[in-house]
């Protein structure tokens, strides 16, 4: 059973060296330019802006595939913090200030049909089959896929409350 276990362990600190001088030596560098830009965009994955997620939105924008103004939960400070760091100008007209929302089940008109927790993307939602679905606040990201897809019109939108625990100062401009 020892020298098992010391076998085991033995082996174990030698492969973890391996992959831990493989890690250094094959390492390949990204691009500088998406870890700033996925630094400024919300980070929220929602996929509203047609990108699997906002690293992949940071890749179109440092390729250049992509307008500034592709984030809509991120509004106006967004598109102009993005426009800034790429050199850009860009045409904040159409884009509208987004404020934080959350999707909210009514529940006198859920019927449990089970079709908005299917197309979350985070899995905010839960019920099951014929029950009243509630949503997690801290998982939704507000991508609106559940409120398309209710039969009912009892999944919304609703503008996040400000309470005292989810209050914050906003940074200096």
């Amino acid at each position: 059973m020892i020298t098992a276990m010391t076998s085991l362990t033995i082996l174990g600190a030698i492969l973890g060296l391996i992959l831990g001088v493989a890690a250094r030596v094959f390492r390949v560098e990204g691009n500088a330019l998406v870890g700033e830009l996925l630094d400024i965009l919300p980070g929220s994955q929602c996929g509203q802006c047609g990108f699997p997620g906002c690293a992949g939105a940071a890749q179109a924008l440092a390729d250049g595939s992509a307008p500034v103004t592709l984030c809509p939960p991120g509004g106006r400070a967004v598109a102009i913090a993005l426009a800034a760091r790429l050199g850009v100008e860009a045409d904040v007209s159409g884009v509208k200030d987004a404020v934080p929302m959350i999707a909210e089940v009514r529940e006198e008109l859920c019927i449990g049909c089970t079709r908005c927790f299917k197309v979350c993307p985070t899995d905010a939602i839960m019920g099951a089959a014929q029950q009243i679905h509630a949503v997690f606040r801290e998982a939704c990201t507000a991508c609106g896929k559940c409120e398309a897809v209710c039969p009912t019109e009892s999944v919304t939108l609703v503008p996040v409350s400000v309470t005292l625990h989810g209050w914050y100062w906003p940074k200096p401009v």
